[in-house]
């Protein structure tokens, strides 16, 4: 997810009574809702973004890790900061809860990222597969909506229960998400098998921006995928006219997974790739991109060039 919403999940915590049990109790949930996105970094290198992010700081090991650091580094800036007399400062440093809180705010943010379809890989360093939940858009305005009402009148009220009723909305939501995509993908593998006469080799049905119960599907056909529109109400599984071929069987790719990192680390990431070649000077230009994201109305790609021999 996005990290409006991280932070607001954060906060939601905290206004539901969370941040009372220590000092810097909401500071803590805010900056603990965000912290595995420290790979953001990576940008700073020349390192495949794609092929690290939600990796080593979305995994088994930094979901232990991570709110031990932050737990120490929260004591150590206590220890030396100046007091400032505000109320937050009057409350005792308890670390355990800071521990909990910490931890709170981590595994909400892994949570929360498994739930859409760009992916994550929950078992890292152990094991780097990616797991995908597609059933909520990378930024959900509803959960925003949802969080940020009850956020507002926590604080103006001076009451937990709204933000403790926000949470428990977003809870049902996203369970709501998870079964409706669930239930979408068996529907549009069946139509398929009927259409079509085959299994196709992979279905994903994920989301769409605001309107949670209109969904884009994709069909792995073997040499093409074919892409549609899903909607509950009514119920139909509309396939666009054209198919995409995946092109995945000429030469000149071969040599462009072998000669580019770019592209290697973003086949690391890719679910549904498929490649376009273009003629240039001297070469061909070969390009990758991802369904999921065409499909959505984004797009990520690679390129380079590949010299004639």
């Amino acid at each position: 997810m996005d990290n409006v919403c991280h932070t607001l999940v954060g906060a939601a915590f905290g206004e539901a009574g969370l941040k009372y049990r220590t000092r810097y109790g909401n500071a803590t949930l805010m900056m603990a809702s965000n912290l595995p996105d420290l790979d953001v970094l990576v940008f700073l290198t020349d390192t495949p973004a794609l092929s690290f992010r939600r990796g080593w700081t979305h995994g088994v090991a930094a979901q232990l890790l991570l709110p031990v650091a932050l737990t120490a580094a929260i004591w150590l800036v206590d220890r030396f900061r100046p007091r400032a007399g505000v109320d937050d400062e009057r409350r005792p440093l308890r670390l355990g809860w800071l521990l909990l809180l910490s931890s709170v705010g981590v595994y909400s943010h892994v949570f929360l990222d498994l739930l859409n379809n760009y992916g994550i890989r929950l078992l890292a360093p152990f094991d780097w597969r990616w797991f995908h939940g597609d059933a909520v858009f990378i930024i959900d305005p509803w959960l925003w909506v949802a969080l940020g009402a009850g956020i507002w009148v926590a604080r103006r009220y001076r009451t937990p229960a709204p933000a403790r009723a926000s949470l428990v909305f977003t809870a049902c939501y996203i369970t709501a998400m998870l079964l409706s995509v669930r239930a979408a993908r068996t529907v549009v593998a069946d139509v398929w098998r009927e259409t079509r006469g085959i299994e196709p080799r992979a279905v994903m049905v994920g989301p769409i921006p605001v309107t949670p119960f209109t969904r884009v599907f994709i069909v792995d056909a073997g040499d093409r995928y074919e892409t549609g529109v899903f909607d509950w109400w009514p119920t139909s599984v509309r396939f666009d006219p054209e198919a995409i071929p995946k092109n995945d069987q000429e030469p000149v790719i071969v040599a462009a997974r072998e000669q580019s990192r770019t592209i290697q680390g973003f086949l690391v990431w890719s679910r549904f790739p498929f490649w376009r070649l273009e003629p240039v000077d001297g070469g061909t230009r070969v390009t990758v991109a991802d369904m999921r994201f065409v499909a959505a109305g984004r797009q990520f790609s690679a390129s380079t060039v590949v010299r004639d021999q």
